[in-house]
């Protein structure tokens, strides 16, 4: 009995998109260009700690990047290519991989790994001054990091790997089921964070560009269920034991669960593989997934519960030829207030960026907007005092922005028309982000919070929380209720 009989795909649902929304509601004027400074920039004072904050997770030996910027020695070779990937910001191609857009929207990301104008600067400097090494006394002390690949989220204190698969190097794109893994552990525990690594044998020698680079793990919808001899979720799981996880996607960063919303890895579950999209590197790969898991303290229990929010559209994806800047659009009504949690876009070789809109009544407020590179999907996840806190009855809308043109790398031909697929070279479009549903009271607690924060000279408008400054009358003491009536 297939595993898909009982987990839909969760990437086909979505609402038709009909109209579209300003983007201009909330657009604040670009960034001024930082000022040059007539001090020299070097690398032991500048650019070394730029490097090691943002730069060396992956530029390192043994780790994804194609180049170490550990040394001078290392960067010195690369100072113009550094000051050229890194002035791209916000769109495909830039240095770090992150790709939100800083003149609009919110500001305020947890483990954001991109680069202030002013950095940007210094690196451009020091390129175009002849990349110099500076006073050996200026040096920060080196990173000191854990033999083999990091961890982003930090070590697992569990990791489980997928069964291995070969790709041959021109084979077409795969969709499909593997057999679970059983997951060890005699008790329940409750997940802090969860990280999954691709992990092959893939040859940088290929010479041939793909999507994904040197991945071939397009992505993969996965759950964790108790199974039967057979591999079948047991009748009793499909409702109750069942666990969904956010999405692994190429290039992805780490799952950070709110404190208080701890996920559930159940005892004598299996990873449940729903639905994988292989795709060939361009040579002969083996590989497979690490999942690694950080577990809350023994005993602890969530207060509170995050789901995966898929607002999508896959039915009116329509994407010309030799055409740039086209819009795709889907909506979302909220049925209750909540809490976003995080943004992720998700979408195939055209796309070029996404915005995530909140509309109250009239009122618009362009909440993220964020440049897309399908060689290495991002997630954002908001900090906690500037997550969008949403009333009931908010209407949720995505905007892509799709190129299908020479200028687009991605594309293999651009005399093509392109529609909604499962492939790389067709399309998808969607925000896989997580929410978090609230009572309530919980809205109103949430607001508070968010007010008390911000302080008695908060902005009138404020951006992801529209009813922030609505604050409700006091409740009506129970003695002035009038005589004979329920109190």
């Amino acid at each position: 009995m297939a595993i898909g009989k009982y987990f839909g795909l969760i990437l086909l649902a979505g609402a038709a998109a009909v109209g579209s929304a300003s983007l201009n509601a909330q657009q604040a004027p670009a960034a001024a260009t930082p000022p040059q400074s007539s001090e020299a920039v070097t690398f032991t004072k500048d650019i070394a700690p730029i490097l090691q904050r943002s730069c060396q997770n992956c530029h390192r030996p043994g780790q994804v990047a194609p180049m170490s910027l550990l040394t001078y020695e290392d960067a010195r070779p690369w100072a113009r290519s550094m000051k050229a990937r890194t002035a791209i910001r916000d769109k495909a191609g830039t240095m770090p991989p992150w790709y939100i857009e800083k003149n609009i929207g919110i500001q305020h990301y947890k483990n954001d790994p991109s680069l202030s104008d002013e950095e940007v600067a210094k690196i451009a400097k020091w390129a175009d001054t002849g990349a110099p090494r500076g006073n050996p006394a200026d040096m920060p002390p080196p990173r000191v990091f854990q033999d083999g690949a990091s961890w982003h989220a930090g070590e697992p204190d569990l990791i489980i790997e997928s069964p291995e698969i070969t790709v041959k190097a021109n084979a077409p794109d795969w969709w499909g089921e593997f057999p679970p893994t059983k997951i060890p552990g005699t008790e329940d525990r409750y997940v802090k964070s969860v990280e999954i690594r691709e992990v092959n044998n893939f040859s940088n020698e290929s010479g041939r560009q793909t999507v994904g680079q040197r991945y071939v793990w397009h992505h993969l919808i996965w759950a964790t269920a108790p199974v039967d001899e057979s591999g079948d979720p047991l009748d009793a799981s499909v409702t109750q034991g069942a666990v969904g996880w956010p999405v692994h996607e190429v290039g992805r960063n780490a799952d950070i669960f709110d404190d208080n919303a701890g996920r559930l890895l159940k005892a004598g579950s299996s990873i449940v593989y729903q639905s994988a999209h292989l795709h060939s590197g361009g040579s002969d790969v083996k590989s497979k997934l690490l999942f690694g898991f950080r577990f809350h303290p023994a005993g602890y229990k969530p207060k509170k519960q995050t789901s995966l929010h898929n607002l999508a559209n896959a039915l009116d994806i329509d994407i010309k030829p030799n055409e740039a800047n086209q819009q795709l659009h889907a909506y979302e009504v909220l049925s209750q207030p909540a809490k976003i949690v995080t943004f992720e876009p998700h979408l195939h070789a055209p796309g070029q960026r996404m915005c995530l809109e909140a509309i109250w009544g009239y009122n618009i407020q362009t909440l993220t907007c964020a440049g897309y590179d399908h060689n290495w999907v991002r997630q954002y996840e908001y900090e906690d005092d500037y997550a969008p806190i949403l009333p009931r009855g908010t209407i949720l809308h995505i905007i892509g922005y799709m190129d299908n043109t020479p200028n687009n790398k991605n594309i293999p031909d651009p005399r093509n028309w392109q529609g909604s697929g499962n492939r790389s070279i067709a399309n998808m479009f969607i925000d896989l982000g997580q929410i978090m549903p609230l009572t309530d009271a919980e809205f109103q607690e949430e607001m508070a919070k968010r007010r008390e924060r911000l302080g008695p000279n908060r902005p009138d408008v404020i951006v992801g929380c529209p009813l922030c400054n609505v604050i409700p009358p006091p409740a009506t003491p129970a003695a002035t209720a009038k005589p004979g009536q329920q109190q």
